[in-house]
């Protein structure tokens, strides 16, 4: 224990690599990486979460630390190794620009642990936690109002006194009439684009319920904003 504390407290220069220093910073890139792949899996949401996503900060993590191991104190290896990985070629496509912010997390604390610089790669996992969880407990950044377009079709066109604007009045901050378009070959049929802002989404039910019982309305569909950014 007291050689563990010393190899922590002690060996911040990364001046020294023995077989005890190596198996040390990849033990604690293992554990580094779980905490934060731990992290992830707690204060994930939407629909873009991958259990391999999740294991791979991990082994990133890892990785990393053992990349740093190899070319310490050794510019032809890392130069070896920088032509080796140059021929490596990733072709998963990032939808969620959280889930790169992770990978940056897991490459910069992979790097801490490699170059022995101890300290720095566990303060560094604590304050990156701690401000993943606070973003994720406040929903900073979340805009309050909730954008949609719904899309419909009417027998016939929308008057002044129709039905339709008096109902998204009432479930509406704003609507906005984005296009029309008549039905082809005598199809009385017109399509009908709104974008709509939202007063309370828990009602959106009970909106197209309305919508739906009004003659002539078909075809209804709501798209929210932040469902359609998941996609």
């Amino acid at each position: 224990m007291d050689r563990l504390w010393q190899l922590l407290d002690g060996n911040t220069s990364g001046s020294l690599y023995t077989p005890d220093t190596v198996l040390l910073s990849l033990l604690l890139a293992f554990v580094l990486g779980q905490a934060l792949a731990w992290v992830y899996y707690f204060t994930h949401s939407g629909l873009s979460y991958s259990k391999s996503f999740v294991q791979s900060l991990i082994l990133i993590t890892v990785v990393i630390a053992m990349v740093m191991s190899t070319i310490a104190g050794s510019f032809v290896t890392a130069v070896g190794l920088m032509g080796a990985l140059s021929i490596v070629r990733f072709r998963n496509m990032i939808k969620d620009t959280r889930d790169i912010a992770f990978i940056f997390c897991a490459l910069v604390i992979g790097m801490a642990a490699g170059s022995q610089r101890y300290t720095i790669a566990i303060l560094g996992t604590i304050v990156l936690s701690l401000v993943i969880v606070y973003l994720y407990l406040t929903d900073f950044g979340k805009h309050k109002a909730h954008n949609g377009f719904l899309r419909f079709s009417l027998t016939g066109h929308i008057g002044p006194q129709h039905a339709i604007p008096q109902v998204l009045r009432r479930f509406c901050r704003t609507f906005t009439l984005i296009s029309t378009q008549d039905g082809d070959f005598g199809n009385p049929d017109v399509e009908y684009a709104y974008q709509v802002m939202i007063r309370n989404a828990s009602r959106n039910e009970q909106m197209l319920s309305e919508l739906q019982s009004i003659q002539g309305v078909k075809n209804i569909s709501l798209t929210m904003q932040e469902q359609l950014l998941e996609v």
